[in-house]
C-alpha cells in the first residue's frame, strides 16, 4: 500500500484550488492576468503545473469565472476521492495490525 500518490494528488489539487481562488479574488482587478493550473502525473507522482495565461491586452481582468468554478469542482472532487482512498488504506492497515497482534 502506497499513499504517496494520493498525498501528491491532494497537494497538486490544493495548488490548483489556491490559484483558482486567487483568480476569482482578482476578477474585478483591472489588467489582472490569471494563473492557469494543469494537473500532470506519472507512475509515482501527481503535480500541478502553474503558468500565467496569455495576455490578450484587455484592460479588464482576464479571469474566466466559468472556468474557475469548473476547476474548483474538479479539485474538490479529486481531493474527496483521495481522502477516501487514504482513509480506506488506513483502515486496512489497522485491520492488518489487529490480525497480527
Amino acid at each position: 500500500m502506497n499513499i504517496s500518490n494520493n498525498i501528491s494528488s491532494m497537494r497538486a489539487h490544493q495548488s490548483m484550488l489556491n490559484n483558482s481562488a486567487n483568480n476569482v479574488a482578482n476578477i474585478n482587478t483591472d489588467g489582472f492576468i490569471p494563473t492557469n493550473s494543469k494537473i500532470s502525473g506519472g507512475e509515482s507522482y501527481v503535480r500541478a503545473e502553474n503558468s500565467k495565461a496569455d495576455n490578450n491586452g484587455s484592460n479588464k481582468s482576464q479571469t474566466d469565472l466559468a472556468s474557475e468554478i469548473t476547476n474548483q469542482i474538479v479539485a474538490q472532487d479529486a481531493t474527496s476521492v483521495n481522502v477516501t482512498a487514504v482513509k480506506t488504506q488506513d483502515e486496512m492497515l489497522g485491520s492488518l495490525l489487529d490480525i497480527k497482534a
